[in-house]
């Protein structure tokens, strides 16, 4: 049986510290920095990728974005393979290929591809977004309602990795290898993880949110050749410091571009904190960055295993999926390896 990570047998990433049982991964959505070249936070994925590879994280996954001026991951594939070239051991994929976007055959015959060379590493993260604007949907050639067929397409992707089409068409080589697959959302996206017996990861900053997905996900949860059992994966932005207020302002760029994308339409660059703090914001948009920050779960050591020791107990949560991004790159590396200490989790080197 296939599990979530690959062979059932638990991984030596599970965590052993403050948090045992919990595995804990790393989401990067290659966060452009305000004043820096596109290409650089390409590179920084792929050092991050490696940085995590040797705290002993399980996971490592990218994003798909198109046309957002903050993101520069607009291509998951062909980033997970830099990714997976670059590191050794590190489970490898998407958070998520936006099933929608794309045929499900290409899908398949990418991460295929994946599989083929480097067996036993890559992970199929799947969503139903469609692109973030009207230009880009017409762009791609999908409109919103696209993602109202996510269900179909996800079982039409699943369907290759088990052999032919009802066409004929066979995904080559996915038709000869199985990875494995976790839908990404909340709401009626749980249901379609439980229906098709996928892991869920499930994110926001709504708690209350968090916990009624896992609990609709494990009750209505069926068991297939793809998981025998639910698995929840618990996404989300985590920042540690020395103290609350570094570790809190470590969020404040992120947390701003989301309220400068909910107040102007456009998601930017990050910011430096200190340009951040020192901008006179209009109420509404004021409002929308604190309640981001709030929505992260940020402190010292102490706090955060409080703070996200009840989320996981809340949610059930078999896995930590950490989205942190950050302006300031030596505070968010700081970030990971105080929080790769604090899970106990063992450096490659250590193995």
């Amino acid at each position: 049986m296939i599990g979530p990570s690959g062979p059932v047998p638990p991984s030596p990433a599970t965590g052993a510290g403050a948090f045992p049982g919990v595995r804990f991964s790393v989401l990067d959505r290659s966060r452009v920095r305000e004043g820096r070249p596109v290409g650089e936070a390409l590179r920084e994925t792929v050092a991050l990728a490696r940085e995590s590879e040797r705290l002993g994280y399980h996971r490592f996954w990218v994003s798909e974005h198109h046309g957002v001026p903050g993101v520069a991951g607009s291509a998951p594939a062909v980033l997970a393979a830099a990714v997976a070239s670059a590191t050794a051991r590190i489970r490898v994929g998407t958070g998520g290929v936006m099933l929608p976007n794309h045929q499900p055959l290409v899908v398949a015959e990418q991460f295929g591809v994946l599989e083929s060379l480097f067996p036993g590493r890559i992970d199929m993260g799947l969503g139903r977004s469609v692109g973030f604007t009207d230009g880009v949907r017409r762009a791609l050639g999908r409109g919103k309602d696209e993602a109202d067929a996510f269900p179909e397409r996800l079982a039409e992707l699943l369907g290759y990795f088990e052999g032919p089409a009802a066409s004929g068409v066979r995904a080559r080589p996915a038709d000869a290898v199985r990875v494995p697959a976790f839908v990404l959302a909340t709401g009626a996206g749980a249901r379609t993880a439980a229906a098709a017996g996928l892991p869920l990861v499930i994110g926001g900053p709504r708690r209350e949110k968090l916990v009624r997905a896992a609990r609709t996900y494990r009750e209505e949860f069926r068991p297939g050749p793809w998981a025998a059992d639910p698995y929840v994966v618990v996404s989300g932005e985590v920042a540690l410091a020395p103290d609350e207020r570094a570790a809190r302002r470590l969020l404040l760029p992120e947390a701003w571009a989301m309220s400068h994308a909910r107040t102007h339409g456009t998601f930017p660059p990050l910011a430096p904190a200190a340009r951040i703090e020192a901008m006179d914001l209009p109420e509404r948009q004021r409002g929308l960055l604190e309640s981001g920050l709030d929505g992260g779960v940020s402190g010292t050591e102490e706090q955060v295993t409080e703070r996200l020791g009840g989320l996981i107990e809340a949610t059930g949560a078999q896995e930590v999926l950490v989205t942190t991004s950050t302006y300031d790159r030596a505070g968010l590396l700081d970030s990971y390896r105080r929080l790769a200490r604090l899970a106990g989790l063992v450096p490659s080197g250590a193995r």
